[in-house]
């Protein structure tokens, strides 16, 4: 006996409700075929029928899926059944839509080094949510749907992070490096990996190269008045060696990477090898990437450059947005408790570093990027908060009443006020392994 379908409605990207029509799957795929070989209807069809057995186990009749968890599945259904090159195409024909969806709606643009537009867009998204505020993430918890935004808000992230990779997709034959770059704590190396994971995919080559491993030795930097060295800016790189480096292996050449490690602030040169195949591409992980200088032996055409930032739009109790660079030295706190052998208090207190060096070297460079990515996640307050809130109530009574340090206390009574109202989550089981913020709480399935 015939299954009866199950997906009669479909969610448009405006949020309108629609009719659903396995027609217009099948037109999509078909073009896609067109592009990438000749127009072959009968595969067309045969595929559009393996979506809707797919979306038929995935959604009952009561869960609609949007348009774009029905992409998701095309790329997905098209890839299990070998046709790679098809699924490549039908990529790019996704993208040309939202290109032209876009350009209909207004243009992408950065001014004062802000991306007004995307901002807006994470605005919107976190109040459809119901995690905007203070208050309202406050009642998401107390009516226990805290793993529902889990769920929902990794899903977003790892949208953007797929749709910035689709973009190397499009042009993998014209680009030799994919930059992953933006200011501290902002999930460059998870977000790395997630694009290398997408470009596995499509079955394009890649070699990870970490600039973290082009530091100086840490002794090599000036030491300041209470024994922290400011390691924050581009000159703290071998920016000599890195483009020596790229130069060599675009070129075939075997090349021996350099290692750092942070919790003794030594680099042994020679260690990691490296030499890139034929077609493959570099993917670069550095808070520094788009800094002209790093990468400046290398032509622009060949480079694809992806900005990464914490640019969550959520109110303080006080009605205030909370600051960037705010939710950013959170992470940084806890991170460098477990992998760099630092107290909270010593990042506390070296983050007036990190802010002057992104400010001149990092955040400028915004405007220079080809795809820029959200990675502040409303659901990792309440988590944070339970691991630092006491490291931060300490230092607001450390550092009061010593003007050497009204940075530190500043910045800690801001922080203070942020989380104070915020209901702390001490379980953290329903953060999957691969999500970003696990690369700063712990309990990753990924390998820093």
């Amino acid at each position: 006996m015939k299954k009866r379908l199950s997906i009669r409605k479909i969610i448009k990207r405006d949020g309108t409700i629609v009719k659903y029509d396995r027609s217009r799957i099948a037109n999509a795929i078909l073009k896609a075929t067109a592009a990438a070989e000749h127009s072959n209807p009968k595969l067309a069809n045969a595929m559009a029928a393996k979506v809707e057995i797919a979306l038929t186990k995935t959604y009952s009749s009561s869960k609609i899926p949007r348009v774009e968890d029905i992409q998701d599945i095309v790329d997905n259904v098209l890839m299990e059944n070998r046709f790679s090159h098809i699924a490549r195409k039908y990529i790019i024909y996704r993208h040309q839509r939202a290109m032209t969806r876009a350009a209909r709606a207004y243009s992408f643009q950065v001014t004062d080094n802000v991306p007004y537009r995307k901002i807006y867009e994470i605005l919107r998204w976190n109040l459809e949510h119901q995690c905007d505020s203070v208050d309202s993430l406050n009642r998401l918890i107390s009516r226990r749907k805290f793993p529902d935004l889990v769920k929902e808000a990794n899903a977003r992230y790892t949208e953007e992070v797929v749709s910035a990779a689709n973009l190397i997709v499009q042009d993998a034959k014209d680009i030799r490096i994919a930059i992953v770059a933006g200011p501290s704590s902002s999930g460059k190396t998870t977000t790395t990996i997630k694009v290398a994971e997408h470009l596995k995919k499509f079955g394009i080559g890649f070699k990870t190269m970490n600039l973290d491993h082009y530091f100086f030795d840490l002794h090599n930097h000036p030491v300041d008045q209470f024994g922290d060295r400011n390691y924050e800016t581009p000159e703290a790189l071998d920016i000599k060696l890195i483009n020596k480096h790229l130069v060599k292996m675009l070129n075939g050449e075997t090349v021996k990477m350099p290692h750092y490690d942070f919790k003794t602030g030594i680099r042994t040169l020679n260690v990691h090898e490296m030499r890139l195949k034929k077609r493959e591409i570099i993917l670069i992980d550095s808070l520094h990437g788009l800094h002209e200088e790093i990468t400046r032996n290398i032509p622009e055409e060949a480079k694809f450059k992806i900005y990464i930032e914490t640019l969550g739009q959520f109110k303080t109790e006080s009605g205030a947005f909370m600051r960037w660079s705010d939710n950013r030295l959170l992470r940084r706190m806890i991170r460098d408790k477990f992998y760099r052998n630092l107290k909270p208090m010593e990042t506390l207190t070296h983050w007036h570093y990190v802010r002057r060096s992104e400010l001149t070297n990092i955040i400028p460079f915004i405007n220079k990027s080809n795809a820029i990515i959200n990675s502040a996640l409303p659901y990792e307050l309440p988590i944070l908060k339970d691991k630092l809130f006491r490291s931060v109530s300490g230092a607001i009574c450390k550092y009061q009443d010593d003007p050497l340090r009204l940075d530190a206390h500043i910045r800690a009574n801001r922080v203070y006020e942020l989380l104070k109202p915020i209901k702390a989550i001490k379980d953290d089981s329903c953060v999957p392994s691969d999500s970003l913020l696990r690369e700063f709480i712990g309990g990753s399935c990924y390998m820093y």
